[in-house]
């Protein structure tokens, strides 16, 4: 059996309890019984001391700071005031996790902490939009990327406020046990498995301009899932949207945070991803399938998206059952 997939929560007064929620929803529920990966999730600090949280909360650490060493992934959760200090002893175990090559992650103000470490000098990470400034300002050294919703260097991740912490602890899911592990988990939150786009579609535009421009947007993207094996162009969705192509195009965009046809791709490359996990079909006809025409253009974007290749991906996530290969062709992912 497949020992548990250990996860840190790094604790001490100061972090945001939804944060803490977000990582215990994900990380430590059992969902082993629905197919999921086993995971080992533990609420480390610096003693046992519980750590205050605002409205009234509190968290209670199983485990000291050593228990780091032998974290597969650590997670920082964000912070009320984003300028509270880090005590000392976490700032040095966060280094040298990083120095032993452990996978770090912070969620929205979580960033913040990880620059006291020094651990974001002269590498790119990104916090909450309203915090960019600040995140300048205190840590000139970082480089801060102003419209990611989740992004990585040097093995070190950071994410955007709040609901991205979300989509960032089910991509790390994804990264380490699969798209189908990740899915699973996104159901049980009733939340989506990943969003596309950026963090500019809320600085700029909170709500679609219309309810007429949501519902229509809304059902080209859901025509789109259900053709995705079928030849589609972003003329053809506009066409479907009743829009011109130009008009579609800063509508979707200004909606989703991405274009029509990064958002197509991204939906392909999901697809693709379901059918290398759950069948044994042959990669032209995974190709065929998920919309990519051949297994070459497949192969193109899975090295520009995820930077391996579909055999590889198979070969690390694949059940290799075979029950879903002779699903009728009309649908893109065999369900």
């Amino acid at each position: 059996m497949k020992p548990a997939y250990r996860v840190a929560l790094v604790a001490f007064p100061g972090i945001r309890a939804f944060d803490v929620s977000v990582i215990t929803e994900v990380w430590g529920t059992d969902r082993t019984p629905r197919g999921a990966p086993a995971f080992d999730l533990r609420r480390t600090a610096i003693d046992s001391a519980t750590v205050p949280m605002r409205g009234g909360l509190a968290l209670h650490p199983d485990r000291t700071l050593d228990w780091l060493s032998r974290a597969d992934l650590i997670l920082v959760p964000g912070l009320d005031d984003h300028l509270t200090p880090a005590p000392a002893p976490v700032l040095d175990a966060l280094r040298r996790a990083h120095a032993r090559g452990t996978t770090l992650a912070a969620l929205c103000g979580g960033a913040f902490t990880l620059a006291q470490a020094g651990l974001l000098d002269g590498r790119r990470a990104i916090t909450h939009w309203g915090l960019i400034d600040l995140l300048r300002s205190r840590h000139p050294r970082v480089t801060v990327v102003p419209d990611a919703l989740f992004i990585e260097d040097d093995n070190i991740w950071t994410a955007a406020g709040t609901a991205a912490g979300i989509d960032l602890c089910l991509h790390l899911v994804r990264r380490s046990h699969g798209a189908e592990a990740a899915a699973t988990i996104a159901r049980s939150m009733v939340t989506a498995p990943f969003r596309t786009g950026t963090q500019a579609q809320f600085i700029e535009h909170p709500t679609p301009h219309t309810d007429r421009d949501a519902d229509t947007l809304a059902a080209v993207r859901e025509h789109a899932l259900r053709h995705l094996h079928e030849p589609l162009t972003v003329a053809g969705l506009a066409a479907h949207a009743g829009m011109s192509p130009r008009s579609f195009a800063r509508h979707f965009t200004a909606a989703t945070g991405t274009t029509p046809l990064r958002w197509l791709l991204d939906q392909r490359v999901a697809a693709a991803q379901k059918l290398l996990e759950r069948t044994d079909l042959a990669m032209p006809e995974v190709a065929r399938r998920s919309g990519f025409g051949s297994e070459v253009t497949m192969r193109q974007h899975f090295a520009s998206r995820l930077a391996t290749s579909p055999r590889a991906y198979r070969a690390a996530f694949g059940t290799g059952s075979g029950a879903a290969s002779t699903a009728g062709a009309s649908s893109p992912i065999a369900r």
